[in-house]
């Protein structure tokens, strides 16, 4: 028979709340939806990006946005300050609500720093590179 100690509890119950807070931040902003063609291998329909914003497809780490009308971009969806997922795009920027890091949806440059602003912070978000092809966008 084994004894369970306080400290083996404490340790479970810690290990729980890890993994809690961990699906927590997996799980906000936006990911795929049912007008996207996953089964083609595309990460989106060109008109589920609006112009001047764009979505955070978290399960295919990466960020689509439109500055401009039919000017498509794509970028890492992990931050480059302390490698959270980003969570949104709003206003113009890429937003991280881990430490506030923003970054610009034409190239993905770095708008605003996160806490702290040191020089490691002011590093862009890595592009990809977007094709179209029959309104479906794709991404390498």
């Amino acid at each position: 028979m084994s004894e369970t100690t306080r400290r083996s509890v404490l340790a479970g119950a810690a290990g729980v709340g890890a993994a809690a807070v961990l699906a927590a931040c997996g799980s906000t902003g936006t990911g795929t939806s049912g007008d996207q063609a996953a089964d083609t291998g595309a990460v989106a329909k060109t008109s589920d990006i609006p112009v001047g914003g764009g979505k955070v497809f978290k399960d295919r780490g990466v960020v689509l946005t439109q500055p401009t009308a039919g000017d498509f971009k794509a970028f890492s969806s992990v931050c480059t300050h302390q490698g959270c997922p980003v969570h949104d795009v709003n206003d113009g920027t890429i937003n991280c609500d881990c430490h506030g890091s923003r970054y610009r949806i034409a190239d993905g440059s770095v708008k605003v720093a996160g806490a702290g602003g040191s020089p490691a912070q002011q590093k862009p978000l890595p592009g990809k590179t977007v094709t179209i092809t029959d309104g479906q966008i794709f991404v390498s």
